[in-house]
C-alpha cells in the first residue's frame, strides 16, 4: 500500500549576494541578512510553490514579529549563500516561518544566522487580518516541523535626549500597498543606535573604543508607518549593560501611537582579534548610567 504520511521538507533558496550588502567591518550587515530572510520566503511561497494558493501569503501577509539570532559573521562571495525555509506552527490567522543562512563547503554546514517569522495574512484593500484557508494551510504543511515559536521580552520604554531620533520615511521605503517595508524596520533601528553613539562622543573619548555588532535582533510590529512629511519619534535606551555586552531597546511612535518595538544585543568586538572584549572603564561607566532603571 502506498505510504500516505506527510513528508516535511525544507526549502532551499540559492540568495545571491551583493557587495553593498556589507558593513564597514567587511561582514553582511545585520540588516541585510532579514532582506535575505524576505527573499527566500517569497521564493518558497510564490516563484517555487507547491500551490498557486499560497500566492496571497508569499505578499498578502504582515509580519506580525521577527526574531533573529546572528552565528557567525558572513563575507562576500560571488557564490551565493544558502538559506532554508521551513514552518513551525500554523495557527488560524497566523503562521510562522524559521530559517538558517548558511554555506557548505565539501559537505560541513557553516551556519550564520538562524531567525523565525510570526506572519498573519492580510487583506490591504480593506486594511484588516483574514484566517488562513483550508488551501493554504495545505500548501504549508509539507514544510512544518513542529517547534514552539520565541518570545520576546519587552522592557519599560525609557526616553532620553540621547537616544530620540527623528525618523523620516523615504518613498522607496514604501511597498505596493503603502506600507513600509518590514524590512526597513531593521535599517531605522540601525540608524537610531549610530545617532545615538554619535551624541554618545560629545560625552566619552570613544577613539579607544570597541567596534559593536549585533547579536540578536527582535522587532515587533504593532501599525503600519506610512510615508508622511512629518518625522515619527524613534527612541533607543540600554536596558541591561554586561561585562563584554549590552542590550538595546526602541520603540517607533507616531505621536503616541506606538506602531514598532526592537530589542538587540549588543557584543563589543575587536575586529582585530575578531572576538568579543570588554570596554574601556571610562565609556562602561557613560553607559552604566544611561542604563535605564
Amino acid at each position: 500500500m502506498p505510504d500516505d504520511r506527510l513528508t516535511h521538507v525544507r526549502h532551499l533558496y540559492e540568495c545571491p549576494m551583493r557587495w553593498a550588502d556589507l558593513d564597514m567591518l567587511g561582514h553582511v550587515n545585520n540588516v541585510t541578512y532579514v532582506d535575505y530572510l524576505q527573499e527566500a520566503r517569497v521564493d518558497m511561497l510564490r516563484i517555487h510553490a507547491r500551490s498557486r494558493q499560497t500566492d496571497n501569503l508569499a505578499e498578502g501577509v504582515v509580519v506580525v514579529s521577527h526574531q533573529v539570532h546572528y552565528v557567525a559573521p558572513l563575507l562576500f562571495d560571488f557564490t551565493p549563500v544558502l538559506v532554508e525555509v521551513w514552518a513551525t506552527e500554523i495557527r488560524p490567522a497566523s503562521f510562522t516561518l524559521a530559517y538558517e543562512v548558511f554555506r557548505e563547503v565539501a559537505g560541513e554546514r557553516t551556519v550564520h544566522l538562524r531567525a523565525t517569522s510570526v506572519l498573519a495574512p492580510y487583506v490591504f484593500a480593506t486594511e484588516r487580518p483574514r484566517r488562513i484557508t483550508p488551501e493554504e494551510r495545505a500548501s504549508l504543511e509539507p514544510y512544518l516541523e513542529p517547534a514552539e515559536t520565541p518570545t520576546t521580552a519587552f522592557g519599560e520604554p525609557h526616553r532620553t535626549e540621547l537616544g530620540h531620533y527623528p525618523l523620516h520615511v523615504r518613498f522607496s521605503d514604501v511597498d505596493a500597498y503603502g506600507h513600509v517595508n518590514n524590512v526597513k524596520y531593521f535599517e531605522y533601528f540601525q540608524e537610531a543606535r549610530v545617532s545615538a553613539v554619535g551624541k554618545l562622543r560629545q560625552r566619552v573619548d570613544m577613539t579607544s573604543a570597541p567596534a559593536m555588532v549585533v547579536a540578536q535582533s527582535d522587532v515587533a510590529y504593532r501599525r503600519p508607518i506610512l510615508f508622511r512629511p512629518e518625522a515619527y519619534d524613534l527612541n533607543t535606551w540600554i536596558s541591561r549593560l554586561g561585562r563584554r555586552s549590552m542590550v538595546m531597546e526602541a520603540e517607533i511612535l507616531a505621536e503616541d501611537e506606538l506602531l514598532a518595538r526592537g530589542r538587540f544585543v549588543m557584543v563589543f568586538f575587536d575586529p582585530a582579534t575578531e572576538r568579543s572584549t570588554e570596554p574601556p572603564a571610562e565609556l562602561r561607566e557613560v553607559l552604566a548610567e544611561l542604563v535605564a532603571g
